[in-house]
This record gives structure tokens, sequence and C-alpha cells, in this order.
């Protein structure tokens, strides 16, 4: 369910923004076929309600704290994070063209088919919001212009869930680097060469992150992870110690 380039996820999600199932009716079908039980048994089944109950969990979050879908975060101590919002970076990032390889491939993906596996959503998600230190807000209204199961609560609760604003988030410290998920998830590259079409020709050995990017067609890293990640920690550490 973690390798993008496999066909291992239950594609239910649109589905479910459209009403064609219901969250019940998911639950009931588990339990049928995972005798009688929704926390035990069947791995994938038991990941698949867990699944099930976050999209609940979120809907719920918007209904009690109605302010989260109006462009406040979760956790009120970060209304006021200094973000850069760079145009040129938005405008890479909504391009797939931030010469990040596996973060193109998911934007392209996604602009491309409507489209993007759960992974690939936390990886360009932190990107933005920590790398590139952009206000959330922005990706999560692209997100929505762009996914078939596009759905307002768990757009939302995903998307601060990366900006270390919402419930439960990734602490502001622990930043996904684009590059050690690539090549844990995406081992050959087969996902990247399928959506980045720049890198097809592209050496395995190099296909998460090239040496001379240029030489196949592609752009170059618009930023430094190591320097960007450092960067965005001091950012939310600042505020964190303000509060």
């Amino acid at each position: 369910r973690n390798f993008p380039s496999m066909k291992a996820t239950a594609m239910s999600s649109p589905y479910l923004n459209t009403g064609v199932v219901s969250s019940k009716w998911c639950l009931n079908q588990s339990r049928y076929n995972n005798y009688d039980s929704l926390d035990e048994g069947d791995k994938g089944i038991v990941h698949w309600v867990s699944e099930i109950l976050w999209r609940e969990f979120y809907r719920h979050i918007i209904f009690n704290y109605p302010r989260v879908s109006k462009g406040k975060p979760f956790q009120m101590r970060y209304e006021n994070i200094p973000w850069e919002n760079n145009p040129s970076f938005i405008s890479a990032w909504k391009e797939g063209r931030t010469g990040i390889p596996i973060v193109d491939a998911g934007i392209r993906q996604m602009i491309e088919t409507g489209w993007m596996h759960n992974r690939l959503r936390m990886i360009v998600a932190m990107f933005l919001s920590k790398n590139l230190l952009v206000d959330w807000k922005i990706g999560e209204e692209f997100f929505m212009e762009h996914l078939i199961d596009g759905d307002i609560a768990s757009n939302n609760g995903g998307w601060q869930w990366s900006a270390s604003t919402g419930t439960d988030a990734a602490p502001y410290f622990r930043i996904m680097n684009p590059e050690t998920q690539s090549l844990r998830f995406d081992e050959q590259g087969e996902y990247i060469r399928k959506y980045v079409k720049e890198l097809e020709e592209c050496p395995t050995n190099e296909i998460h992150m090239p040496k001379n990017p240029q030489d196949f067609g592609y752009v170059d890293p618009i930023v430094d992870l190591k320097t960007s990640r450092q960067k965005a920690i001091d950012v939310f550490g600042s505020i964190k110690k303000e509060t």
C-alpha cells in the first residue's frame, strides 16, 4: 500500500466522496469479510478500516471546530507562521517542476489522472509547507481543484497534519526527506519514470536525485533539502518557544 508504482490501495475514496458508498457500508463489509472483526485478523482490512476511521475523524473535527474550514489551523499557536510564499516556488510546485523527482511525479500524476497515492500526498504536502515554507492553504486549495476524491474534511486534515498545525499532527521537526522516501518506496524509479518523462532514461542509481538533471532535460532542485529542512525547523521552533 505504500508503493505508488503498485495498485495496492482500495481506490475507494472517489466513491466515498461522491456518496456511491458510505463509511458505514465499508465497515460492515469489512466486518463481514474479516470474521466479524474490525481491529484484528486480515492486516489489509484492518488498515483499510483505520483509514475509514480517519476519514470520519476529520469530518467530526470540521463539524466541531469549523474554523479549520475557514483557513484557521487547529492548533491556533500556528496561526501566524511567517510563510514565505515565494511565487516562483509555488508555480514550480504546482507544475511539477521542483527538481525533486518524487515530488514532481506526485503532482503530475494528480494533474494527469485526478488522483495521487496517499504517501505521495504526504510527501508533496510536507515539501510545500516545510521545505518551501509555503502556506498549507495554498496546497489545500490546489488539491481540491484537481483531486477526484477531494473531500474538504479529509483534505484539510491531511494538509494540517503535514504542516504540523492540525490534530495529532506530525511534529514540526520530523520532516519527510523526499529523496529518502523515494529510495524507500520507489526503489527502481518505476513511478518516477512513469510521470516524469524527462527521466525515463535516467539510471536507477540517480533517478531519485539526478547529479546532472539538465542532461535529461530536467530542472535543477529549487531548494537544497538539508538547508530548507533546517530553516523550517528554526521557523516552527521559534513559534513554539513564543507560545
